[in-house]
């Protein structure tokens, strides 16, 4: 980015802030329609995510969800400036308290820096989630229902792949749909990955952009998918057990979650997640985008299949 226009958003952030002048300002990465900048006003931290120009939509609810998640004690980063409806950047945006950590699973997973964080990490994850679920989503006006089944059904169709193992877990997801016990906020991509870890353990749930209403499963399911093990030996996290896990959660709500519905939403991430990979393989075999990364995620759709196969052995079919 040309330095003019650095300074131009140093300037913008000093207005914002209410603060005579920003300093330490520097790009972080980011995704593909959103800029991240680390930056410190006074004697704090702070980190700006804005839309990059040209993006449809904005941040829509995110910044709401993040104030309700840490009003009611789930570990976020603190919202400092809701700037959704603000033009004083250019774009819609958000800034909050910089949390220090670390989000790279295979150190969180490998490195001695987090051993003592390693023991701790389910508990807390089953802690969060659950402090999440319990907030009423009527105060989070915007946020969407969601029935995965029916959209990765649709979107498998839309690919016009013959692919008989998603095929079939489709169909055994929808003949053995669980009674949902309640709707709630869920995060959407609740994951190593999207977890800022410190040597203590979970420091800060990241990327709320996808944040919607579903069952509480939901959340709980897509942390035990097997990728989002990154080798790790367990399947909550690929640092805790199943059992960890519900008795975390269970330690907030009262009640502990029926294994047999956690297992169901793992089953729907795994698919999930290859499908996904089969979309952003296409986006670039299509010529929509090309790319390595994208070309290489399509190699991953025989091991989701591998995952589908196997868990779907061990139940009815």
């Amino acid at each position: 980015m040309a330095k003019g226009t650095n300074t131009e958003l140093q300037q913008g952030l000093a207005a914002v802030m209410e603060t005579e002048s920003i300093t330490d300002l520097q790009r972080l990465s980011g995704g593909a329609s959103r800029e991240t900048w680390r930056f410190k006003a006074g004697n704090s931290d702070y980190v700006l995510q804005r839309v990059r120009a040209g993006t449809v939509g904005g941040f829509q609810v995110e910044p709401r969800v993040l104030a309700v998640a840490h009003e009611a004690g789930v570990p976020v980063p603190e919202l400092v400036i809701d700037g959704a409806n603000r033009t004083e950047l250019g774009v819609p945006f958000m800034i909050v308290r910089a949390v220090e950590g670390e989000t790279i699973a295979r150190k969180i997973l490998r490195d001695d820096e987090y051993s003592r964080a390693r023991g701790a990490l389910t508990t807390q994850l089953g802690i969060a989630a659950a402090r999440l679920h319990q907030v009423d989503p009527a105060r989070v006006p915007g946020l969407v229902e969601d029935d995965q089944v029916n959209r990765y059904t649709t979107i498998l169709q839309d690919l016009g792949e013959p692919h008989p193992v998603f095929e079939a877990a489709l169909r055994w997801l929808e003949r053995n749909r669980p009674d949902s016990a309640m709707s709630c906020i869920v995060h959407g991509d609740y994951r190593l990955g999207n977890m800022m870890v410190n040597s203590d353990g979970l420091a800060a749930v990241l990327d709320w952009e996808i944040a919607h209403i579903g069952d509480p499963m939901e959340d709980l399911g897509w942390l035990c998918v097997r990728a989002w093990r990154f080798g790790g030996a367990f399947p909550a996290a690929g640092v805790g057990t199943y059992d960890e896990l519900l008795d975390a959660y269970a330690s907030v709500t009262g009640v502990r979650p029926d294994p047999d519905v956690l297992r169901w939403w793992e089953i729907l991430g795994t698919m999930k997640w290859g499908i996904i990979c089969i979309s952003q393989a296409a986006t670039h075999l299509t010529g929509i985008v090309r790319s390595h990364e994208l070309a290489a995620i399509g190699r991953r759709v025989c091991e989701n299949e591998y995952d589908l196969i196997d868990l779907l052995s061990k139940g009815p079919q």
